[in-house]
């Protein structure tokens, strides 16, 4: 092992950690003192991981794995046992998310969306509950407001997440009392490729709060989940300003 690395720290996994929600959230570990497991797929999280090991020498590694492929979630537990000893959080943040209009969708696009945003995470916690139980660990499901209120063209997504959401509350009940498992449910954390849409002022108008939330207003609903919320388990967090409220998108 190496001896920069500090196996007495806390470990946390975070797939799709290389941008967006995964990144911020692999920050904000980090800074309270966790090692992290940067796992990606396509965007590279080498760069993060650079970054935050000039902070920390040894303290993050990254993991490429593709969430269809039934052998990733025993290849991004190994990597935290490995390189770390120990783990403490798991983040299921990696999903998948495109329009599959009725018509045109593909059996390749149910198995891609339903293999990223429910089946995966569910046998990556399989994989990490071992781990966490030692450590009286927690998992944290990102989910979407999407799971209940429909979007318009998005039907298998919206059931991906409906299933995601049911992991949440199965896992709770199967892993207590020794791990915690919470989610939160985004909506209109930010927009699209951090690009506005053209009708940026009719999006807005949809959130009640009249703006979109960042990846800071999730960042700080996960810290509470995972560091404060001792005797919370089995709950979704809608962080959306209040859009869930308004309805079908």
């Amino acid at each position: 092992m190496d001896s920069a690395i500090t196996p007495s720290a806390p470990t946390a996994i975070i797939t799709g950690s290389a941008q967006r929600i995964g990144q911020a959230l692999a920050l904000a570990l980090h800074t309270q003192g966790y090692n992290v497991v940067l796992h990606y797929f396509r965007t590279s999280a080498e760069p993060l991981a650079t970054k935050l090991n000039a902070i920390r020498a040894g303290s993050a590694v990254t993991v490429q794995a593709d969430l269809n492929d039934a052998a990733a979630a025993n290849t991004i537990t190994q990597s935290a046992l490995q390189h770390f000893s120990r783990l403490d959080i798991l983040v299921n943040n990696a999903s998948s998310f495109y329009p599959t209009p009725i018509g045109s969708a593909t059996v390749e696009q149910s198995q891609d969306l339903f293999n990223t945003n429910a089946l995966a995470p569910f046998f990556l916690s399989q994989s990490c509950a071992p781990l966490l139980k030692e450590q009286g660990g927690c998992i944290l499901n990102i989910a979407d407001i999407y799971a209940e209120t429909p979007k318009r063209q998005h039907t298998l997504y919206c059931m991906a997440k409906a299933a995601n959401a049911m992991l949440t509350k199965s896992l709770a009940i199967e892993l207590a009392p020794n791990v915690r498992v919470n989610g939160i449910a985004p909506g209109a954390a930010l927009w699209p490729s951090e690009t506005p849409p053209s009708n940026e002022r009719d999006a807005l108008q949809k959130i009640p709060l009249g703006r979109i939330g960042g990846t800071q207003a999730i960042v700080e609903t996960a810290l509470f989940l995972l560091q404060k919320g001792h005797y919370i388990t089995g709950q979704i967090i809608a962080v959306d300003g209040g859009k869930a409220l308004a309805g079908i998108a």
